[in-house]
């Protein structure tokens, strides 16, 4: 049988891509379980190469079966990682490359491996051992090389301000700290484009565009930092004329968990070259390589832009009209709801110069090349949001009104902390998800969880709730406050809110990211063969298991999150 098989090789040409030699030699016999996985042992360790490798990584992973085009849970055996002696000599070979970029203190641990906006924890036999922080792509790679040889675990960390658990380590590990990789490499302005290391914030990266006349489309959270905007594919408030980070990146440069370094293609616009391999790592959450370096793609900022506050009875008419004004293709930057408990927090925070009406309200950038334009826009919403029985109309009358406006919006998660406390308790806990769902079933589903979440708010109530969206893009958050006690009772409303998404047909996560949180939303949201697949393809750049493993979909039988 063995000389079947060095028969049926040799017939692949040897410039073959390991691929397809693998292809090849799988499709020229069916054998059984037990004979294949010692077939393939014995010819990758006469042959050695890629192919030994790629069957050794089979056989080590999985439990039965011929090569499938997809892997299911129960297909792969538990997957073991360094350990004692092994873990030891790994962290020394690492700590030596390193010099003073590592630490091991007790608090950088714990900072990063935990948060307080992170309702997902980490248990304490899961929490990392080592920090790393590198400055070179290079230096990665060599980082990655060692965790490679002796099978440690990597978690990528950036800004730290996920929400579902991304970061949240399940397997004593190293992480990877990107906050000194924050260099801006290229301005290409006549392009619009810029290169950055993953470790640029997005809010450092806007005040070095501004000079330039120029901006980055996607702006979440207050200290985002590009490498882990890319992972989760985050977008933000502008994502409605600017699109997501899908829409934003070019290129990228990434590290595979064995040390390769990769491109995913040249600086143009436009390419029918080739797999998307850039399309692949975005949202993937540091599962299926670590990305050092990203080219983005720019726009011009608008010479005019004016700020809208519209103000209605109810959430039903403000999302109507968004979806009249989509219809009649009107010209907007951004398209943002706030409801009555959103604007109560922003107004006691006192955040703004003026107090606004404590009413489901939507706040409008609208922008242009010169201000005719602009007040043409402008009279269509006005005309829109009448018609809509709007009961207030009015605008951000200086600079200073549109940026503390804007200003307001960005913090009010920090704005529905601070009021949840109030109300509460200081050891009020937060959780807070986000979904996304066809415009028209918008009102309906944020309609259902805020009589969900009413039940439980008032005097004596346990919880106390915003809810805020980018609705141009069906996309909202709920940012709930809890008593401890009350824990159980969120998560249930949280899950039942989730679910009513699927139910009309959106998404269990519009921006925030699968992490560990909705990995069970994200079966149900497609369905058990795409996960397969996903798993699959994870296998084929990280057969150890070693980048962020457990994010996004369970790898291992016995991990017991959730």
């Amino acid at each position: 049988m063995f000389k079947q098989v060095l028969r049926s090789l040799a017939h692949v040409p040897r410039s073959a891509k390991p691929a397809a030699r693998r292809w090849y030699s799988s499709s020229t016999k069916s054998a059984s379980t037990t004979t294949s996985t010692n077939l393939a042992l014995t010819v990758g360790l006469t042959l050695g190469g890629s192919l030994a490798g790629y069957y050794f990584a089979q056989a080590s992973q999985a439990s039965s079966g011929p090569l499938k085009s997809t892997t299911s849970l129960a297909d792969l055996k538990p997957l073991k990682y360094a350990e004692g002696e092994s873990l030891k000599r790994g962290f020394q070979e690492i700590e030596a490359l390193m010099k003073d970029d590592f630490t091991r203190s007790p608090s950088e641990l714990e900072y990063h491996s935990d948060s307080y906006f992170n309702v997902h924890k980490a248990n304490p036999d899961e929490k990392p051992k080592l920090i790393v922080y590198p400055h070179s792509t290079e230096q990665v790679s060599e980082i990655m090389k060692i965790c490679n040889k002796y099978k440690i675990p990597i978690v990528p960390f950036s800004g730290g301000t996920s929400l579902e658990g991304q970061y949240i380590s399940t397997i004593p590990g190293i992480v990877i700290d990107f906050s000194k990789m924050n260099q801006i490499l290229q301005l290409n302005a006549s392009d619009l484009d810029v290169s950055v290391q993953a470790g640029v914030g997005w809010q450092e990266l806007d005040e070095f565009l501004k000079p330039h006349n120029l901006l980055f489309g996607p702006d979440p959270g207050p200290g985002g930092m590009i490498g882990g905007m890319i992972g989760t594919s985050c977008s933000g408030t502008q994502a409605f004329r600017y699109g997501t980070m899908k829409e934003a990146v070019l290129n990228l440069t990434v590290v595979l968990a064995d040390g390769t370094i990769l491109k995913t293609k040249q600086r143009s616009k436009k390419s029918a070259a080739g797999y998307n391999l850039t399309g692949l790592f975005i949202g993937s959450e540091g599962t299926l390589g670590v990305v050092t370096e990203a080219t983005l793609k720019l726009h011009a900022r608008p010479n005019v832009e004016s700020v809208i506050v519209v103000n209605f009875e109810t959430v039903k008419e403000a999302t109507k009209t968004v979806e009249q004004l989509l219809i009649n293709g009107s010209s907007l930057n951004a398209i943002e709801l706030l409801d009555s408990n959103m604007m109560k927090c922003i107004n006691a925070a006192g955040q703004t110069t003026r107090q606004w009406l404590n009413k489901p309200t939507i706040l409008f950038k609208v922008g242009g090349s010169n201000q005719a334009i602009v007040n043409e826009n402008i009279k269509l919403v006005k005309n829109v949001t009448k018609e809509n029985n709007a009961i207030s109309f009015q605008f951000a009358t200086t600079e200073e009104e549109k940026f503390e406006l804007w200003q307001a919006r960005k913090l009010a998660l920090f704005s529905t902390m601070d009021y949840g406390k109030q109300v509460l308790g200081q050891d009020a806990k937060l959780w807070i998800t986000d979904v996304a769902v066809p415009i028209s079933k918008l009102s309906e589903l944020i309609a259902d969880t805020r009589r969900d979440l009413n039940q439980y708010e008032g005097k004596d109530g346990c919880v106390f709730s915003t809810c805020l969206g980018h609705v141009g893009d069906g996309n909202f958050h709920s940012c709930i406050m809890y008593k401890p006690e009350a824990h159980g009772i969120v998560q249930a409303l949280t899950s039942r809110m989730v679910n009513k998404a699927l139910e009309y047909e959106g998404t269990c996560t519009g921006e925030h990211g699968v992490g560990l949180g909705k990995r069970h939303y994200l079966v149900k949201e497609v369905g058990e063969n795409s996960i397969d697949l996903m798993r699959q393809l994870k296998l084929s750049l990280d057969p150890y298991g070693l980048l962020n493993s457990g994010k996004v979909f369970k790898m291992d039988i016995n991990d017991k999150h959730p």
